[in-house]
């Protein structure tokens, strides 16, 4: 199996190093190749997602990410920016889904902000939408007229999240009536 090993900025190259330990330990045959990405990327070629990068991504069988940004990098211009890695390699790499785990362990419930009772146990996966909204959208300016100013409800973009929506409602909570229907 090859694996893009890609540190990206910060604690990025902290985590990944000990992950890449961790698939070392594993006594399994992984070929690992590691890239620059992100504000590193920037530094050394002009640009958050190399070619080179991207290449070796695409002909990987997994890429180990870990994370890219830095304050420095506020002030370039957009394209250039160290997130851009991340959205271009979701772009080009089809990937369409964040899996998020949330597990609270029975030791750590005391240093929770939330009370004991609500986190003891919590044990679940947060699935998000990558591939629609903020994530690839181009800017076109901002608008001006009064009309803009109106916060009209956003629609869910696809349909798997519009079936999200409608079952929002709590189960212990009266059904609510959708929102178009309140505005009849």
């Amino acid at each position: 199996m090859k694996i893009a090993v890609l540190p990206g900025d910060g604690i990025g190259t902290e985590i990944v190093a000990e992950a890449v330990k961790i698939l070392k330990v594993l006594d399994l045959k992984f070929e690992m190749e590691t890239a620059d990405v992100g504000g590193v990327a920037y530094d050394k070629h002009s640009h958050p997602l190399p070619e080179a990068t991207l290449k070796l991504a695409k002909e990987a069988d997994a890429v180990l990410f870990g994370a890219v940004g830095d304050w420095k990098y506020d002030k370039l211009e957009r394209q250039f920016r160290p997130e851009q890695a991340i959205l271009g390699l979701r772009k080009n790499l089809g990937l369409f889904a964040n899996f998020r785990p949330a597990i609270c362990y029975e030791q750590l419930t005391h240093a929770s902000s939330l009370k004991p009772e609500l986190v003891s146990g919590l044990d679940i996966l947060i699935i998000r939408e990558l591939t629609g909204d903020i994530y690839f959208g181009q800017p076109r300016g901002r608008r001006t007229s009064p009309a803009a100013t109106s916060r009209a409800p956003r629609r869910p973009s696809t349909p798997c999240a519009t079936r999200a929506r409608r079952s929002s409602a709590s189960p212990t909570s009266p059904s609510r009536p959708p929102a178009s229907a309140a505005r009849r």
